[in-house]
């Protein structure tokens, strides 16, 4: 079981995350849900490995992940968290396919404001939604296997939002791509595998009513 605690300055513990277990498959969709301050975050940042937990281990395919290997582990994610930072410049993107940048761009509805050239956004200075739609697209040109967005649709308007639920994430899906995402967009969760929800750092039992079959994660106490 993952565990993870802030402290302040003089050493005492703050917010507190877990004991959790968690299990994600290959090609799962799965939501994570919760309230502000509930820890949907930092569960996130801690199975990315950008965070160190405090007890427990993670494991990929049954084999533990050592320190040497937290940096390859990380670069198996294309993440785009509520405190993202936007580059000018497009790191480890191959930016040739100049079509598939020029459609994403336009579904974005971006291509009048900037453009992709040689793995350089020609212009950053863009509204919170604009900026969330630009790292949306710089993390599907990334291509990862697994995907994190946390809460990426909550500064978005009603179609992209929708566009973001009932298309793009099925899209990954059919790639076999695996997508763990933060929400709070319950009409939408029946395009999710499973929904678990996280309250006071520890995930509880959860039931949505949905057209796929939804499981919880037990809570190992």
């Amino acid at each position: 079981s993952l565990e993870f605690s802030y402290f302040d300055a003089d050493g005492a513990q703050g917010f507190k995350l877990g004991p959790i277990d968690f299990e994600i498959r290959k090609g799962e969709t799965v939501f994570v849900i919760g309230g502000n301050g509930s820890g949907k975050s930092t569960f996130l940042k801690l199975f990315t490995a950008l965070y160190t937990p405090h007890s427990g281990e993670i494991a990929i395919d049954g084999d533990w992940l050592h320190a040497a290997d937290r940096v390859q582990y990380r670069n198996l994610f294309s993440t785009i968290f509520t405190d993202f930072h936007l580059f000018k410049y497009l790191y480890g993107v191959d930016s040739s396919d100049e079509k598939n940048i020029r459609e994403l761009l336009d579904k974005m509805q971006l291509s009048d404001r900037c453009e992709i050239v040689d793995g350089t956004i020609s212009d950053i200075n863009l509204s919170t939604g604009q900026r969330k739609r630009m790292a949306l697209i710089a993390s599907l040109l990334e291509d990862k296997d697994l995907y994190i967005f946390d809460e990426w649709a909550a500064d978005q308007d009603p179609d992209f939002r929708r566009s973001f639920y009932t298309e793009l994430l099925p899209k990954l899906k059919a790639e076999g791509k695996t997508v763990l995402a933060a929400t709070h967009d319950d009409h939408y969760f029946q395009y999710a595998d499973r929904v678990i929800k996280l309250d006071a750092g520890v995930f509880e039992d959860y039931v949505a009513p949905a057209k796929n079959a939804i499981r919880s994660v037990p809570n190992n106490d």
